[in-house]
């Protein structure tokens, strides 16, 4: 039996319709190398049925109320077993590059991200710290070393964008850094609760975070970029 080298966590909750999908994509990967973690927020339709029926194939499952995603998040980590960790929704599913990116998984301080597919597109490519800054990574397109969730947990605050927070701390760090492959590793469906939810929280820190993390340069032009749009909202108010 392959040596698993990375855990892929899923969070769920009635997720009856997508999960089966989700988990199929993990089992038909090359490779086997892969642990899964399923932590189910109690949810009232099938999914702990499916759960059931699929035991056999998860490496550890649990169904229980939570405080929301980012709680279930960090219930998971406990039970990862593996030096390296990925979080997918129950609505996305792997690409078979995912297997391809675990073969380059070899610096232990990087945190590695590639590409997804996002509304028939693929995205996104190398990131600048700007861009980090300004808008963040895709959370499907990450692979961590364990070692960040060591350090650092999911701050339950941000209900919608703890991820986006953990890897503004996460690059300041200089325990770790960032590091593109060019893979495309997740479908990453659009019709979640990030995609359409702002994280009001989040976003009254942001500027804060990002000069906390990211320094005065890269704050003063995300500044700017604030006041410029400001501006444009304003002409189009007024127009």
């Amino acid at each position: 039996m392959d040596k698993k080298i990375v855990s892929v966590v899923i969070v769920t909750y009635n997720a009856e319709k997508t999960l089966q999908h989700c988990l199929d994509s993990i089992y038909n990967q090359a490779s086997k190398a892969i642990e899964i973690i399923v932590i189910d927020g109690a949810s009232k339709d099938r999914t702990v049925a499916i759960l059931e029926e699929n035991t056999a194939k998860l490496d550890y499952w649990k169904s229980e109320k939570d405080a929301g995603i980012y709680d279930a998040m960090n219930k998971a980590l406990e039970f990862v077993t593996t030096d390296r960790v990925f979080f997918l929704g129950a609505d996305d599913h792997l690409l078979p590059d995912f297997s391809a990116m675990l073969q380059v998984l070899h610096d232990p301080k990087a945190i590695y991200y590639a590409n997804v597919v996002y509304k028939k597109a693929r995205h996104s490519g190398y990131i600048t710290p700007y861009y980090q800054a300004k808008s963040g990574i895709f959370h499907q397109s990450i692979i961590y070393p364990v070692t960040v969730f060591k350090k650092y947990k999911y701050n339950v605050n941000y209900r919608i964008a703890a991820d986006y927070a953990l890897n503004m701390k996460c690059y300041q760090d200089p325990e770790f850094h960032f590091k593109y492959v060019d893979y495309t590793i997740t479908e990453y469906n659009d019709t979640g609760i990030s995609s359409n939810t702002i994280d009001k929280e989040f976003e009254k820190d942001k500027s804060k975070l990002i000069f906390d993390n990211f320094g005065l340069k890269i704050w003063l032009r995300y500044q700017f970029r604030q006041f410029k749009s400001r501006l444009r909202s304003q002409k189009i108010n007024d127009d």
